[in-house]
């Protein structure tokens, strides 16, 4: 069994597709056989962590690991850290090359947030940087990056860092060195912050109008009731001025949690890479738009862009501007 007093040991968490397909799960069984032959390493199953309720006994396990953990899910890497960080399986980003292309020089870089002013032109204060996670590793690997089980248990190991000791072929998936958790979950949508990118600036807060988000007594943002999200609405990822929300199974990857090309190109290209419909509207006219046709779809009044929405950007954009806005200028100065 897994426990939780051997610091030493590194846990490989596999989080099953949500789909029931049989080449996904000849992957993650492939990995879980594989990666439960290697010393020191304990193999934990589970159903997909975005679907799972912080009371479920899959993640009453996790809570229980003090080591590192590595974690296969077939969402993006950013995704499953933050998924299993409101869940209160925090740490730090490790390092997960694979997927990464040649020339990115990421590492435990990945999870840098832009730099960004304030409005006193000095830095601003993310969510981590005020509340530390707590000083262990969780490598994310995203299982959609390679059709290949082999490619993954190579990063597993490389991650690991221990060679094969083969054990008996035999081993069953329940029991010895490898857990499989069943229960039953359905599919969910609810919004997931990076916090590694969160200002507390509260924006998600006023736009919402179905008592999605709340404060903690920290005055912290949090998700605080993610089941009356209106499914399908990404709408509040549009209108956060750090990309700090991610919807895992959004079909555009900027909203699901993919790490885009810099933040200039987040900038530059920012409705379609959110994934917006092509009529010429900017991400917070979108977003206004996908709220009303929830609110309507709820019984409610559309509000459109109200008067506090084009004051609270309007104040947003007359704030000092960071290096990326200044190199946005700079392009637009051209006639191209």
């Amino acid at each position: 069994m897994i426990s939780a007093t051997r610091t030493a040991t590194t846990t490989v968490v596999i989080s099953r597709g949500q789909s029931r397909n049989p080449e996904k799960r000849g992957i993650e069984q492939a990995i879980a056989d594989s990666v439960g032959a290697l010393d020191g390493v304990d193999v934990l199953v589970i159903p997909h962590l975005y679907d799972l309720p912080k009371s479920s006994e899959s993640y009453q396990k996790l809570s229980d690991i003090e080591g590192d953990l590595v974690v296969a899910s077939w969402i993006y890497g950013r995704a499953a850290h933050w998924v299993l960080d409101r869940n209160g399986i925090g740490g730090q980003y490790g390092e997960v090359l694979l997927g990464q292309s040649s020339d990115d020089d990421t590492g435990d870089e990945q999870s840098d947030a832009p730099e960004s002013e304030g409005a006193d032109g000095g830095p601003v204060d993310r969510v981590t940087d005020l509340h530390p996670r707590p000083n262990r590793n969780i490598h994310c690997i995203d299982l959609k990056v390679s059709n290949n089980a082999n490619d993954f248990i190579a990063e597993i190991r490389r991650i690991v860092g221990v060679e094969d000791n083969p054990r008996e072929t035999s081993l069953p998936i329940i029991g010895g060195k490898i857990v499989q958790v069943d229960e039953t979950t359905s599919r969910r949508w609810y919004p997931v912050i990076d916090f590694s990118r969160c200002t507390n600036c509260m924006e998600c807060v006023d736009f919402c109008l179905f008592g999605v988000y709340g404060v903690d007594y920290g005055e912290n943002i949090l998700v605080e009731q993610p089941d009356n999200c209106r499914k399908g609405c990404p709408a509040c990822s549009r209108v956060c001025p750090e990309n700090a929300i991610i919807f895992p199974q959004h079909k555009a990857p900027a909203i699901a949690g993919a790490e885009v090309e810099g933040e200039e190109g987040f900038k530059i290209d920012l409705s379609v890479l959110f994934g917006a419909p092509a009529t010429g509207d900017d991400p917070i006219a979108t977003a206004a738009r996908e709220r009303d046709e929830q609110l309507l779809l709820s019984g409610r009044d559309a509000v459109g862009i109200d008067d506090q929405l084009s004051k609270r950007q309007a104040a947003m954009k007359a704030q000092p501007k960071d290096s990326l806005d200044r190199l946005i200028d700079s392009l637009d100065s051209f006639d191209l």
